[in-house]
């Protein structure tokens, strides 16, 4: 099957797009050829209107209804240009994230779970089928709904007995997923912030102009507050034990604000080289008791040299490598996820790896839109042992 997928973070960047093949054989090698992948950006009122929406905002149902459209149109178009650019005009299955704007979390169990952009414009445009509200189903089933990256982290990275590879991945939240030997209970949970606070401080102090701190250079200019990050630190969020999951219904706009009131002044410099050193610290404490050998880093963080720096020192001895050495780009990874996700669902295998959200049973995720077709399903597949990335053809 070709399959598109569509990706939009915490970051409200924009949507990543990524058409990919994918096939199952009956051995159980699920194999993934990335066809090509690009950013989609939000129009500029769209994105403000996005971030305008989430916590701690009190919005009218009218908004919610006009940017659940609002996003889904533009997610049509997006799936109908990377079909053209990548596949030559041709796919068999759309896989739609859509944007988060909640996580319902409360005492460490995930209650509900919020994403627009209505499916009902993709199918109408493009005729293709579309599964979308990828987290519900693990939610209702007793997991976190994060990270999903598991499925496909645990089926990339599996190595020899004894040795364990982490699979990290830089959104505006930073989750991990903790591999072992096929076969081996995977881990996975939501570390902490990795680019929201980061993103939300560079935004405010360039009177936004800035959507993030561009090549880290005023962390790289500045020092860490150890005041400041004492208090950062001390977010109970970090002491919890996984499967755990979280977003900005914690990490809000205004969470360093609060942090920073009674402070002595802290420079521009100083509040980013202390930010992009939080992410770096919570990252390296919630990695450490696994000893991994190598932590395969992705998403946008990665485009961040003083963030990437800062893990590597602290992420040490382990090997820190991006996913580009593994076959898949950096920054287009969790829309290849979703293209595999949806694909998993067409096939009516589960999409959660058994414990890795904490769900009980693991489901097969999503709900699906017809296209401008019947919709038949195959015959239940096998789950898949392992995962082979190819080069396009």
């Amino acid at each position: 099957m070709i399959v598109v997928g569509l990706m939009s973070g915490t970051s409200v960047d924009g949507l990543d797009v990524a058409v990919a093949e994918l096939s199952l054989d009956r051995a159980g090698t699920l194999v993934l050829v990335p066809l090509g992948a690009h950013e989609h950006p939000w129009p500029a009122r769209t994105r403000e209107r996005l971030l305008g929406v989430l916590p701690p905002a009190r919005v009218s149902l009218a908004e919610v209804c006009a940017l659940d459209t609002l996003v889904g149109q533009e997610s049509a178009a997006a799936v109908r240009e990377a079909v053209d650019r990548y596949a030559d005009g041709r796919a068999d299955l759309v896989v739609s994230h859509g944007q988060t704007v909640f996580h319902w979390v409360e005492e460490g169990r995930a209650l509900g779970t919020l994403q627009l952009g209505q499916p009902a414009w993709i199918a109408e445009e493009t005729g293709l089928p579309v599964v979308s509200d990828i987290r519900a189903r693990d939610i209702a089933a007793g997991g976190q709904g994060a990270p999903l990256a598991s499925t496909l982290d645990a089926l990339w990275l599996a190595g020899e007995p004894g040795t364990r590879r982490v699979a990290l991945n830089l959104g505006g939240i930073a989750n991990v997923t903790v591999v072992g030997a096929p076969g081996e209970p995977v881990t996975a949970f939501d570390t902490g912030p990795a680019n929201c606070l980061l993103d939300a401080a560079a935004h405010r102090l360039s009177g936004g102009r800035l959507g993030s701190d561009l090549d880290g250079r005023l962390a790289r200019a500045g020092a860490v507050r150890a005041d400041l990050l004492e208090r950062l630190l001390a977010e109970p969020y970090y002491r919890l034990a996984p499967p755990k999951s979280t977003g900005r219904e914690l990490f809000t706009t205004a969470y360093v604000q609060e942090r920073l009131a009674g402070l002595a002044p802290v420079t521009d410099e100083d509040l980013m080289a202390t930010l992009t050193e939080l992410t770096a610290v919570t990252v390296a404490e919630a990695v450490r008791p696994f000893a991994p050998v190598e932590v395969v880093v992705s998403g946008g963080g990665v485009r961040n040299p003083a963030l990437f720096a800062a893990l590597g020192a602290r992420l040490a001895p382990a090997e820190v490598v991006t996913s580009e050495a593994r076959g898949l780009p950096a920054g287009d990874k969790e829309a290849y996820l979703m293209a595999l996700l949806g694909f998993l669902s067409w096939q009516q295998v589960p999409g959660v790896v058994p414990g890795a959200t904490g769900s009980a049973t693991p489901r097969v995720l999503g709900r699906f839109s017809p296209g401008a077709g019947p919709l038949r399903l195959p015959e239940p597949g096998a789950a898949p042992r392992r995962l082979e990335i190819r080069p396009a053809r």
